[in-house]
């Protein structure tokens, strides 16, 4: 990536760690059917865990004396995981890819709302009305009600609440705590927790092909994170930040190519809907902060 601005750089990261985060989710539901959930997330989840405690160790990033509020805030961000992935895949497992991904960008607009009710951070009326339409749109994805309904995307909107529950919680982590710390005791948690639940399921015999997968979706997942942090890290959050939406890309080629999937139009006009949002969303934020920047001046003045 020699020659290129860092913001391309990090545009150019973001978009492979939503690639690698795609097709670790498309691994995940090449096993419905062959492997039970909970026995194909504890075993990924031991694979995941221990090359994210490797890593952590190898980079220095792994933290242990953190203060007793650390840790409570570290564990209620892990247990809110756990329950977004059990919901998240269940959905997959059972939906296509794409609509899966679609209800998943609402993201954005679920913890700008949150962060606006809970921690008392500014959202303008714009944004609030950004944040009514994006959900418009994830009413025109899931269309409770109608015949196409899939009662598994009510798992998917569980699944966003409990994923914006662990960003809030992110959010109030001190910068103290390193995110490779927070991330394995999350790989850690979810590991243990259905590695519980998998002891009152019969488990079943791990064939090459599921073997395989697990495998790849392990080390996708951890390089989805990497290029995910690398991103941030290298370019501006605000310019960065809207490749996420690549994801609904990349699982409409997943879907398609993998699985013989593809949206209808209700589908993919609410998503576009979706995605429209939080980009306006996004770019509305970083016009604020633009603003702010010569107020902070004349005060420090």
């Amino acid at each position: 990536m020699a020659g290129l601005s860092d913001n391309a750089r990090g545009a150019l990261l973001m978009i492979g760690s939503m690639a690698a985060f795609t097709f670790n989710d498309a691994c995940m539901k090449g096993l419905a059917g062959e492997l039970p959930l909970v026995q194909a997330v504890f075993l990924r989840g031991i694979a995941t865990t221990a090359l994210m405690y490797l890593l952590a160790r190898w980079l220095g990033r792994l933290r242990l004396d953190l203060p007793a509020r650390e840790w409570r805030l570290i564990l209620l961000r892990a247990l809110a995981d756990i329950g977004a992935t059990a919901f998240f895949l269940t959905a997959l497992f059972n939906m296509p890819i794409a609509n899966v991904t679609a209800i998943l960008q609402a993201l954005p607009l679920t913890v700008t709302l949150a962060g606006a009710l809970f921690l008392g951070e500014a959202v303008g009326w714009r944004r609030l009305a950004a944040i009514l339409v994006g959900f418009t749109g994830v009413l025109i994805i899931v269309r409770p009600g109608f015949s196409g309904f899939n009662a598994y995307s009510l798992h998917v909107l569980v699944a966003v609440g409990f994923v914006t529950v662990r960003d809030l919680v992110a959010r109030r982590l001190s910068p103290q705590v390193p995110s490779l710390t927070a991330a394995v005791v999350n790989a850690a948690a979810i590991t243990v927790g259905f590695g519980i639940a998998s002891a009152f399921i019969d488990w079943v015999p791990v064939t090459g092909r599921a073997g395989l997968l697990l495998a790849t979706a392990s080390v996708l997942i951890i390089g989805g994170y990497l290029f995910s942090v690398s991103a941030m890290r290298v370019g501006e959050i605000a310019v960065v930040a809207p490749f996420r939406y690549t994801s609904l890309l990349w699982a409409l080629v997943a879907g398609l190519l993998i699985f013989g999937e593809w949206p209808d139009g209700p589908t993919l006009a609410g998503a576009a809907l979706v995605v429209a949002t939080g980009l306006y969303t996004f770019r509305r934020e970083r016009r604020l902060k633009r603003g702010e920047r010569p107020k902070a001046a004349v005060d420090k003045g």
